[in-house]
């Protein structure tokens, strides 16, 4: 069991974590014809929204209420009322998602009033999807940010069935933070191969998948529809993805009654059988053969790459659920996780492989990667400085990742998304010792010669004795 450690230190150093609001504004981002509203100053939206273009090199529609000092200190209705009409008037979005940041939640704004009233002055406004969630970025992390925004979004938009009746092949799927786009399209795969109908809340396969529409859109150009997602209590299951979506698949049980079943991890052989055994449970299929075999591909790429891995000493810093994941696999690699860093509380840490987790941050996991000598580093684009500097490989995981492409296409869930991920850690040691010129039969030649003080040429002949 490991101990989980607060920072004391009196700033962040090269921050690892990201706020609330942005992961409450990413959450949105997966509902059709949405449109994230950020309750602060234009800043704090600017920010998020070039984190977001930088990672996905996608265009993200994001608006603020462009609170200034006056407005905060006197109060938001105003700007509130101003951004909801501007936008239902010029993007026509199907959905207003509201999320607050730090400068209106220090003043206190009641922005659920704020809804109230603005509905009985504009009657046009009256049924309109408005979604409003407390997330203050002086506390918890992106994470939370998402996991309080997907349930709010069942709260406010899913509809209590009239009729006991559910679906048998409809499934509702609740994916967490740490899943990528092409995490959500792999899932998607496999429930439609188990001949399930899935209906991912939010679906940020359906819109951050890198695809070009016909014609610009200011809002989302994909996701889950409003539609979809009030039906969704007519399910038979509803499966959530990490531990941060508890919250989301308990409230959507008291609110409908659905079932749920929690997956902590899909990262690895066994999480994977698991997850497989369920979905022939609740759909009455036998497992595909295609998973049969990408099962053994994922066992001979681990008996392939454990020389490579296990053993080594790696120091990883990420959001609670996907430091798990990842971290669990590599530990049942063989891999020694000396340094674990994360942003927030959650309760899968004291279950982390290692000795100790740490909520801090990257000069965090930099200094004590050097100190215990670590020999990879896995964090977002925000630490490759530091792996330059300790001079160990660097392995880009989570988000923001700003520095290279596709990374809304990467995979690290599912049989065939753990195997593509131990081969390009794998891949990633093995490129370092080469570049390092560490021992091979080639250089250990070359070293016995300039041992012996023999010329290049000479043969190489075992001394006498």
């Amino acid at each position: 069991m490991a101990k989980v450690t607060i920072g004391k230190k009196a700033c962040a150093v090269n921050p690892l974590k990201m706020s609330q609001p942005i992961g409450g504004a990413f959450a949105f981002l997966g509902l059709r014809g949405a449109m994230p509203l950020l309750h602060g100053s234009q800043g704090c939206t600017s920010f998020g929204l070039t984190l977001f273009v930088r990672h996905f090199k996608e265009a993200v529609p994001m608006q603020t209420t462009a609170m200034s000092e006056v407005a905060t200190v006197l109060g938001g209705y105003e700007n509130v009322e101003q951004a909801i009409l501007n936008i239902h008037k010029r993007q026509k979005p199907e959905i207003i998602g509201i999320c607050s940041t730090g400068v209106t939640e220090t003043k206190g704004d009641d922005v659920d009033g704020y809804i109230k009233l603005i509905r009985e002055k504009h009657p046009q406004l009256a049924d309109y999807p408005l979604v409003y969630v407390s997330t203050p970025d002086f506390k918890d992390a992106f994470q939370d940010g998402w996991d309080k925004t997907v349930a709010k979004m069942i709260e406010v938009l899913v509809e209590t069935p009239t009729s006991t009746r559910r679906d048998p092949a409809r499934v509702n799927v609740l994916p967490g933070c740490h899943l990528t786009p092409g995490d959500i399209e792999e899932l998607r795969t496999i429930f439609e191969d188990f001949g399930l109908e899935p209906s991912f809340l939010p679906d940020l396969g359906g819109s951050l998948d890198g695809h070009i529409p016909d014609d610009f859109v200011p809002t989302t150009i994909g996701g889950i529809g409003i539609d979809e997602i009030a039906t969704m209590g007519r399910s038979a299951w509803t499966i959530a993805i990490g531990a941060q979506m508890k919250r989301a698949a308990e409230a959507m049980q008291a609110k409908t009654g659905v079932p749920y079943r929690l997956f902590e991890r899909l990262c690895g052989l066994l999480p994977n059988d698991e997850f497989m055994t369920f979905l022939s449970e609740i759909s009455g299929r036998p497992v595909p053969a295609k998973y049969r075999r990408q099962r053994g591909q994922l066992a001979d790429a681990m008996l392939d790459a454990h020389f490579h891995i296990g053993g080594r000493k790696l120091a990883i810093g990420a959001e609670p659920d996907l430091l798990f994941d990842v971290s669990s696999m590599l530990h049942e690699m063989g891999a020694k996780i000396a340094v674990a860093i994360t942003t927030t509380q959650s309760p899968v840490l004291e279950r982390m492989p290692c000795e100790e987790v740490l909520i801090g941050d990257l000069e965090d996991l930099e200094n004590q990667a050097k100190d215990r000598a670590c020999e990879l580093m896995m964090t977002h684009s925000h630490g490759r400085q530091a792996a330059a500097r300790l001079k160990i490989p660097f392995y880009r995981v989570g988000f923001p990742m700003f520095d290279r492409l596709g990374a809304g296409h990467l995979m690290s869930i599912g049989y065939r998304g753990t195997r593509d991920l131990i081969f390009a850690l794998a891949n990633l040691v093995i490129a370092d010792r080469e570049d390092n010129r560490q021992p091979t039969p080639d250089t250990w030649r070359d070293a016995w010669h300039e041992t012996a003080g023999a010329q290049p040429d000479s043969p190489v002949v075992a001394p006498l004795h």
